[in-house]
């Protein structure tokens, strides 16, 4: 069965130019639609055919549009067609020696939106980010294992239902692992968890960003890594010849798990503080202590709470950004990253532009990074290109 969607003028042209993501203000007659992962055609004003996809609630909108070939069928052979299409895009990936975790299928840019797959040295990992691509699940399966050798296929469900986000190890297919697995990543190794909820360890879409801090920043200075998590980029800070690397994170987890990916790189973790800590009262410690750092990397999530704080990206970055140019040293480092999709690299440099001058500090943009190449986006939904990363210079 098959809804039709009407969509407003006023969004025509975005939809036959390609956008993807079906919003309800979009569409006349989205009520008529309540079944999740229901088909569902969109025309314009003239019933005339724009694309056809399916109906998933999640955050970003109401669905994705799959194909604008009216006679393209959404079966088993399409899921197949594309997972075929996109592992054949990586295959440069599957032969490096060095890299053995990265992503396979991003979503919309590989042209099923709310559905990715990351690679983890022979395990594979799906996300589905609603249910409405779930009832996909069938299609989805059935076409990876017919064309990937694996040693196993787990899953992440990354949407609630009746408001409890479901957390199961994730088993579907082969061998379970054996936890962590330890995965390479430019060489340096990463411990791996598939069966703990939604996170499992390390965020594949910042691998350049490392490696560039590994290369060239920093080596014989001091590194202050702020959102730390599982201290990856302590790590490579740590392997690129910094002095010392400060971890900072308010979640309870963040040193036990920083602590092991220090250790499964035969680095001692004692040479190197970890603390758990809100972020924010760490930076009035630092200043209260003349504590400077030659190196700054700030990675927040978009939103975050804590018991005095509230952070939002959109927001709060330029704030975030006076409070790390204050215990940055002269002519040190600053790596200003962000995943919130609610602005892009432009505004973010405003953002940047205007906490350096409220600060009566000069700087200069080293470089910057967005998502890596197997990160695959669409060019008519610029949204789905959510980071920014640049290397400020405090002059």
């Amino acid at each position: 069965m098959q809804r039709i969607l009407k969509v407003t003028p006023k969004f025509e042209k975005a939809y036959k130019a390609g956008y993807p993501l079906i919003l309800k203000e979009a569409v006349h007659n989205m009520n008529n639609v309540t079944e999740e992962g229901m088909l569902v055609q969109l025309v314009d004003e003239k019933n005339q055919f724009i694309g056809k996809g399916y109906y998933g609630k999640q955050n970003k909108g109401y669905g994705w549009i799959l194909t604008h070939d009216e006679n393209e069928k959404i079966d088993q052979l399409f899921f197949k067609k594309k997972l075929q299409t996109a592992l054949n895009k990586r295959n440069q990936f599957f032969s490096n020696k060095e890299t053995n975790a990265f992503r396979v299928f991003n979503a919309e840019g590989d042209g099923i939106g709310g559905l990715t797959i990351d690679y983890f040295n022979g395990y594979y990992l799906i996300n589905w980010y609603s249910e409405g691509i779930f009832t996909f699940y069938d299609y989805v399966i059935d076409s990876l294992k017919k064309l990937v050798d694996y040693k196993a296929i787990y899953q992440k469900k990354r949407f609630d239902v009746g408001g409890q986000y479901i957390e199961e190890d994730g088993f579907v297919e082969g061998e379970r692992g054996q936890f962590p697995i330890i995965v390479k990543e430019n060489g340096v190794n990463l411990a791996v968890y598939l069966n703990e909820g939604a996170m499992v360890g390390v965020f594949l879409d910042q691998r350049d960003v490392r490696k560039a801090i590994f290369d060239k920043y920093v080596q014989g200075k001091t590194v202050l890594n702020t959102f730390s998590y599982t201290g990856v980029f302590s790590v490579f800070a740590a392997l690129g010849g910094a002095t010392k690397t400060t971890s900072v994170d308010l979640a309870n987890r963040s040193r036990a798990k920083t602590i092991e990916q220090f250790s499964v790189n035969e680095v001692d973790y004692e040479n190197h503080d970890i603390i758990v800590e809100d972020v924010f009262q760490y930076f009035k410690y630092a200043v209260k202590k003349n504590r400077t750092f030659d190196v700054v990397i700030l990675d927040p999530p978009s939103f975050a709470r804590s018991k005095k704080y509230t952070f939002s990206a959109a927001k709060d970055y330029k704030n975030l950004l006076k409070e790390a140019i204050s215990i940055t040293t002269e002519h040190g480092v600053i790596v200003a990253s962000t995943n919130c999709a609610a602005f892009g690299m432009k505004r973010f440099k405003v953002f940047i532009d205007q906490a350096f001058k409220e600060s009566n500090e000069k700087y200069s943009i080293r470089e910057e990074f967005s998502l890596p190449s197997d990160f695959a986006t669409s060019k008519e939904y610029k949204e789905g290109n959510y980071l920014k990363v640049v290397f400020i210079q405090k002059e």
